[in-house]
């Protein structure tokens, strides 16, 4: 068995979890990898997702090798057998645990903030994680969970050797895994795409799923002019024929307009990048709309992935859809494009009834657009990471082949999917920026 990425293994093994819906539930990610997978679990239950945080202490001259890990509460666990069979000594160990203690501390402030974690006294804790190897962070997690008051402890994840639970000794009263192989090498060859987990994606599931929340428990109001007052975030379905399309459209009161969001390279409407900035510009007070632009069994064909006119008549459709809503009729609308979703955005835009105000490609491949470039009118932003080396020359190209209002902007350091620190906020406050300056002002 292997996932696509950590969205298909946490979507895989929501499936697996089903019993646990309705219960006093709170579903717990280990960062980062952990994460994602935790967010599409949650979301599938309706739970509250948190951070447990566990740092793994990796041997000194092998560090991807756990030999023990350290964790909230002063939880600390050792592997003796891989200490002894490694020759660690305990200089060594020690100056391992004081730099993980360091990085797990400014994690807590990263994720967190000044929020306290999520109660888990007398609830069930659902421990996440993208996979399982030597079983010491998992093992630290489940401590962790034990020591804040948890009635019971569910560890689930997508894949672990076949003896993974004798690992843990009994710390989880139930354990869940899709996949057991005999021959285990590493959690990462049972994924197509095992690419690093950012902060900022961490902090976007975070975000995205306290909105959820936040929204879902909101007391209904009163008068119309209470509820009129009110921001939405609700999930939305559009049909384009025979095909129907799942989204979640944000609109914070008193939004000028919306930013329609084309994922790329096979993504969709829970990309934790996307997410993060969807959340972004709804903190700033415009309206978004995630969605799919293939349905799962159309997604299965890879050619249609890249299939830049299918996806931008896609994004002309939900354009469309969203004139015809009483909530964002009259409004002005914009594309936020990633990756190959950029090339559909830019398509989009250069149709010649399009009405696309502004235009912001994220680390795109506008050449994927081609002879349609000099037909768009909207503004039109190219963001690219400074070490994107070969997309950054396809987007100058394309910036000389645009007629319309347009601009090149460089986040310096960043690499293709902007995972390095600070750079996915680089691109939301230019994004930010660039959507409020073209979009009209307040209805």
């Amino acid at each position: 068995m292997h996932f696509t990425d950590r969205t298909d293994a946490g979507r895989r093994l929501a499936a697996r979890l089903n019993h646990l819906k309705g219960q006093d539930l709170v579903v717990v990610g280990l960062p980062r990898g952990g994460v994602p997978v935790a967010a599409q679990i949650a979301e599938a239950l309706g739970a509250p997702l948190d951070v447990c945080l566990v740092r793994k202490l990796g041997v000194p001259f092998q560090p991807e090798l756990a030999m023990g890990a350290i964790g909230e509460e002063g939880v600390r666990v050792v592997n003796e057998p891989v200490v002894r069979g490694m020759g660690v000594t305990d200089r060594d160990l020690a100056a391992v645990e004081e730099h993980e203690r360091g990085v797990l501390e400014h994690r807590a402030r990263r994720y967190r903030g000044e929020r306290q974690p999520v109660r888990y006294e007398g609830r069930t804790v659902l421990v996440v994680d993208d996979g399982l190897a030597t079983g010491s962070t998992a093992l630290a997690a489940c401590r962790i969970a034990r020591a804040r008051g948890a009635s019971r402890i569910v560890l689930a994840v997508p894949v672990a050797p076949h003896d993974w639970s004798a690992r843990l000794g009994g710390e989880a009263d139930e354990g869940v895994c899709l996949h057991t192989p005999r021959q285990f090498h590493a959690i990462g060859e049972f994924y197509a795409d095992f690419g690093q987990t950012s902060d900022e994606e961490v902090v976007a599931c975070l975000k995205h799923n306290r909105a959820a929340h936040a929204t879902s428990a909101a007391p209904a109001a009163g008068s119309a002019s209470e509820r009129d007052s009110l921001p939405f975030d609700r999930s939305v379905r559009i049909r384009d024929g025979g095909a129907a399309l799942d989204g979640r459209l944000a609109m914070p009161r008193g939004a000028p307009g919306v930013v329609l969001f084309a994922h790329g390279s096979g993504s969709g409407r829970k990309s934790p990048r996307n997410r993060f900035v969807a959340t972004e510009l709804n903190r700033a007070g415009l309206g978004t709309l995630l969605f799919d632009l293939l349905t799962e069994a159309e997604a299965v064909n890879r050619d249609n992935v890249f299939d830049t006119a299918l996806l931008a008549r896609r994004l002309t459709q939900a354009t469309e859809w969203l004139r015809e809503q009483p909530d964002t009729q009259g409004m002005e609308f914009g594309y936020f494009g990633a990756s190959t979703g950029a090339a559909a955005a830019l398509w989009a835009a250069a149709e010649p009834a399009a009405d696309v105000t502004a235009v912001v490609s994220r680390g795109g491949r506008p050449d994927l657009a081609g002879p349609r470039l000099p037909e768009v009118k909207a503004p039109t932003l190219l963001i690219v990471g400074g070490r994107d080396h070969l997309v950054l020359d396809l987007n100058r190209q394309a910036a000389a082949r645009l007629s319309c209002e347009h601009q090149l902007a460089i986040v310096p350091g960043a690499t293709h999917l902007f995972e390095e620190p600070g750079t996915l906020e680089s691109v939301t406050e230019l994004a930010t920026d660039w959507f409020r300056r073209h979009l009209a002002g307040p209805r």
